[in-house]
């Protein structure tokens, strides 16, 4: 069996949402009872991340070590239509990752205690953003 659901969300600018809960909804109302969730972002300046959701200082500190390697505002892009986060956002969502693959049973992800699965905003400025969940199970 194969389902699919498109979630929005609107982000704050450059941050990390959990968005494990909505995620996990949907595979529960799907009625499977096992198999696998590919969740995608369908955008160039934002990703997912499967993250530590206990400390918010693990997300901080990823955020503080992408902005080391990816400074806003760098000379060396040349890609700035929007702005001086633009290449920056861009450079950091080819360094994460646009989906994630989850196995699920008995209707719920099997994420590990400590994880969560983070829409993650690249840019500065707050945007609307579109995540695809496929189910493909039983």
């Amino acid at each position: 069996m194969i389902t699919q659901e498109t979630l929005s969300f609107r982000t704050n600018g450059r941050s990390t949402s959990n968005i494990s809960s909505q995620i996990n909804d949907i595979v529960t109302r799907s009625g499977m009872q096992s198999g696998i969730a590919n969740i995608f972002v369908q955008h160039t300046s934002a990703s997912l991340i499967l993250c530590e959701n206990a400390d918010p200082t693990v997300r901080s500190d990823l955020e503080s070590f992408m902005s080391r390697i990816t400074p806003d505002g760098d000379p060396l892009y040349q890609h700035t239509d929007e702005g001086p986060d633009d290449m920056p956002a861009h450079v950091r969502t080819v360094l994460t990752d646009s989906s994630l693959t989850i196995p699920f049973r008995a209707g719920h992800l099997l994420l590990g205690t400590w994880q969560g699965v983070f829409l993650w905003e690249h840019r500065t400025m707050p945007h609307s953003r579109s995540i695809i969940i496929s189910l493909y199970g039983e």
